[in-house]
């Protein structure tokens, strides 16, 4: 009876989780983002590792872009672009969602 009641006590404390009005198109623009930075790293050759690779930390996309110089200055542009649509999303603003994300965009194309 106690496992019975345990059981029944998680399945109602666990909420459902809501996808926000563009949460699968942030996925796909975070890739392109993701593509774009790893295309850009891959294009200049052998960089001298940085002491937080000595480190064994994992690299990101937003630390990939900041040794990148001028050209990552777009990527950290688009990243944030993409972090100001995901907090609109989870407010299930839309609007400026899809605004955010074509920023994104657009900073790829530059």
């Amino acid at each position: 009876m106690k496992c019975y009641a345990a059981c029944v006590a998680l399945l109602l404390a666990a909420s459902p989780v809501h996808a926000g009005p563009c949460t699968e198109t942030i996925a796909g623009v975070q890739a392109e983002v993701d593509a774009a930075i790893e295309r850009q790293a891959g294009a200049d050759g052998w960089k001298t590792e940085s002491l937080n690779a000595t480190r064994n930390y994992q690299p990101t996309p937003r630390s990939l872009a900041a040794t990148e110089g001028r050209a990552g200055a777009r990527f950290e542009f688009a990243l944030d672009a993409l972090d100001r649509a995901r907090a609109a999303d989870r407010m299930a603003d839309s609007a400026t969602c899809h605004e955010q994300l074509a920023n994104a965009r657009a900073a790829l194309r530059r």
